[in-house]
């Protein structure tokens, strides 16, 4: 069975990839429930279409590059399962279903699109080669991970607090993350440092995802309410802020998850470096500003309930964006594989 394997070790490295003399096929989408977390570590084996729309739009997976990576191995696990008849036209079936479950993260489209523009090059599409262009894909990401994480682990100095919102960790990527493979780096390098992680409200992947990985790497984390960031920046304890992205229009304007629009406006106020760490496929050229970027709008349950308990009237109205969009102006670098851009941000 083939099996995209992730886990942090002792020494906070992030492993990625297929065990080891493993059979190519038949094979399943191997993923963490980050929903069970940080209450127990479950995973799923999926090669059904539905299964996998369905973890990715309830958030068994997230984060743009993991999605990504997640969508072109599953689009491969689903394949198998195809007829050879109206096999191309099966699988663009699956994409569109996939690249459907959600619309604000450009790396889920970008990926299915590389991997259906990969088998329409090939003389005869088959799933075999649709998996391998798919693992061409995690390599890259996991690549792309580590070349962030050396281009942003300067910004880091001993003693730092760092303040992040929601995961853009290992569990949101092919390897050590994006906002969070700095830190991990700066880590292995002997720098110590502390971590303030906003909890990230409705869905909490800040106290609940990031938190849980960064002590498993051994890094020194404190977790917030997100009404806190501005009262720790008053208090000096905040020396600069990184945060991921799900798409960057070709201004710098910067989409990413509801609450970090806030942190950016804060930071700009208390005169704090903010900082966005994303791979350039999560640029989206095409989109001249934010304004553009698609917004998800989510199951209003998930602020009327925390957890299994009602925590507001059953029928209030709720609007529940899961994105919101920083301004490029508010950004003072984009930390990319290719290094770090400053303003004015062109992105072409």
């Amino acid at each position: 069975m083939l099996e995209t394997v992730r886990w942090i070790t002792a020494e906070g490295r992030v492993l990625a990839g297929l065990e080891e003399g493993m059979a190519l096929f038949p094979g399943k989408l191997r993923i963490i429930d980050q929903t069970r977390l940080p209450q127990e570590l479950v995973y799923l084996a999926l090669d059904d279409a539905g299964e996998i729309t369905a973890a990715i739009k309830r958030l068994a997976v997230r984060g743009a590059p993991a999605i990504g990576c997640a969508a072109a191995l599953g689009l491969a696990a689903c394949a198998q399962h195809l007829d050879e008849q109206d096999f191309m036209e099966q699988v663009e079936w699956v994409a569109g279903q996939l690249a459907a479950a959600r619309p604000t993260a450009v790396n889920l489209s970008w990926a299915l699109d590389r991997c259906l523009s990969h088998l329409r090059r090939c003389d005869t599409a088959t799933s075999e080669q649709l998996l391998h262009e798919a693992l061409a894909i995690l390599e890259e990401d996991i690549q792309m991970c580590r070349a962030i994480g050396e281009h942003g682990a300067p910004l880091i100095k001993q003693g730092a607090g760092i303040l992040t919102h929601c995961n853009a960790g290992a569990l949101a990527t092919g390897d050590l993350g994006t906002a969070l493979s700095p830190m991990y780096t700066a880590h292995a390098a002997d720098r110590t440092f502390t971590v303030y992680s906003d909890e990230t409200r409705p869905l909490l992947q800040g106290s609940r995802l990031t938190a849980w990985e960064l002590k498993q790497a051994g890094i020194d984390v404190v977790t917030l309410c997100d009404n806190m960031a501005a009262q720790v920046m008053k208090e000096g304890k905040i020396d600069l802020v990184i945060v991921g992205s799900d798409r960057i229009a070709a201004n710098g304007d910067t989409a990413n998850k509801i609450g970090t629009y806030g942190l950016a406006v804060l930071a700009k106020y208390h005169g704090i470096p903010f900082y966005v760490a994303a791979p350039t496929s999560t640029i989206d050229a095409s989109l001249e500003h934010g304004g553009l970027i698609p917004i998800e709008q989510r199951d209003p349950s998930e602020v009327r309930t925390f957890g299994k308990r009602a925590t507001a009237p059953e029928d209030v109205r709720v609007y529940n964006p899961a994105f919101d969009v920083t301004p490029g102006e508010l950004i003072t670098g984009i930390i990319t594989e290719e290094g770090l851009h400053p303003p004015p941000y062109r992105f072409r």
